[in-house]
């Protein structure tokens, strides 16, 4: 783990999507942060150890969704599948499906084992919560999180400056080319990558930008608090944030904030691998491009070694 002395830092955006603004001033006190998010071989250490199952792993129950097709109350996830060509950006179902079997032992549902070098997916926010909660950590906070990412970059474009990629070198894991359909793999990256594949930020972490969106125990909101009256920012590229998804008995789902953006993130459809940048996403849902990474703050145990 990496120590991240606590400070001062301006928080969010208003250059993109509405839901980073305003830019206001927060204070965080001192914690360390995982230098990497959590990998398939430290996950699977924590599966042996314990014998967890993760939500994608156990059959849904049917009571809880009523008129549900029973062939999907199967265990499974949802898998990127790009089209095989230029898609309606309006409709993400374009492009993921949920696919029986799927999970973290075998993200795409192919039967292919993942590199246990790669960021786990396939994980939900309890399956992340267990985790850290065995290794005597936790998830983030919305506001550690962004902090962490900064950097010593505060108020720049990206966690390293303002160029997406200086001198033509990428310093993240995105997706070059017209998403979901032209991935070029400038990045030598077509998928995830394994931990630490591009250079650390000032803090020391590696991969808070790209790879993999991270869960945070923040729930979601669709703007920060506002200290005043300002302009309404102007938003980016598409995507819009999604609405609640539905969870059992028609209620709205339950939604964490996801920061960091992943390797499917494109400057034509989600410009958000900055560390201002924040997505909503359903607590029971975990996809192919998903993980996490721990903290732990000094008032808490040690954490296991």
């Amino acid at each position: 783990m990496v120590w991240i002395a606590g400070g001062t830092f301006r928080m969010g955006s208003d250059r993109h999507y509405p839901e980073e603004a305003p830019v206001h001033e927060r204070s965080v006190g001192g914690f360390w942060m995982d230098r990497a998010p959590v990998t398939v071989g430290d996950f699977a250490r924590f599966v042996k150890a314990t014998g967890y199952r993760t939500v994608a792993e156990r059959p849904p129950r049917p009571e809880d969704y009523p008129g549900a097709d029973p062939a999907l109350l199967v265990p499974g996830s949802v898998v990127f599948t790009p089209p095989g060509s230029r898609a309606e950006m309006r409709f993400w179902g374009d492009w993921w499906r949920f696919v029986p079997g799927a999970c973290w032992r075998d993200p795409d549902g192919s039967g292919a084992a993942p590199d246990p070098r790669h960021p786990v997916v396939q994980v939900c926010h309890e399956d992340a919560a267990a985790y850290a909660a065995w290794a005597g950590k936790a998830l983030p906070t919305e506001v550690e999180w962004e902090f962490a990412a900064q950097g010593a970059a505060g108020g720049t474009e990206f966690a390293w400056g303002d160029d997406l990629a200086p001198g033509g070198r990428h310093l993240a894991n995105t997706w070059q080319g017209e998403f979901p359909f032209e991935n070029r793999v400038e990045d030598g990256f077509a998928g995830t990558s394994p931990v630490g594949s591009f250079p650390p930020n000032a803090h020391g972490l590696v991969d808070m930008i790209g790879n993999v969106w991270e869960w945070t125990d923040e729930d979601w909101r669709s703007g920060h608090p506002r200290e005043a009256t300002r302009p309404c920012c102007t938003p980016g590229p598409a995507p819009r944030v999604p609405e609640p998804a539905q969870g059992p008995l028609g209620g709205p789902m339950p939604r964490k904030v996801i920061k960091g953006g992943s390797h499917l993130c494109a400057p034509n459809y989600c410009h958000r691998y900055r560390p201002a940048a924040r997505q909503p996403q359903s607590v029971e849902t975990g996809t192919t491009h998903v993980g996490f990474r721990c903290i732990v703050r000094p008032d808490m145990a040690p954490a296991r070694t």
